[in-house]
């Protein structure tokens, strides 16, 4: 799965909206990958949360990127990983509900 669009707003500034929208769902966390990003693309993990008392279990889910096409545009793209790793069938569509949401709260109505 691959959604894309663009977003009104700096790549700095939606990744700690993405990170707040994320951390307010419960179930899924964002996070910039700093090694993974540049001047003007930064690169986002997103992990499924399990938490069992002290252990916390995070399981790849997929990717956001965020690249600057003019001053306060980005354009967004979220890719699913690879879903057939998953040991779980339902985490995919959990991130596929993640993206959906995602979008529809940053992308500018038309």
């Amino acid at each position: 799965m691959l959604i894309e669009f663009t977003a009104n707003g700096s790549a700095k500034v939606l990744s700690r909206a993405i990170e707040e929208y994320a951390r307010a769902q419960g179930n899924v966390n964002a996070l910039v990958v700093p090694w993974e990003s540049d001047a003007s693309t930064l690169s986002m993990a997103v992990t499924a949360v399990k938490i069992d008392g002290w252990a916390i279990e995070h399981t790849s889910l997929g990717t956001i990127t965020l690249t600057a096409v003019g001053d306060e545009t980005t354009r967004v793209a979220i890719e699913a990983r690879d879903q057939t790793t998953h040991a779980e069938p339902k985490l995919a569509a959990v991130f596929d509900l993640f993206a959906q949401q995602l979008q529809k709260t940053l992308a500018p109505v038309s």
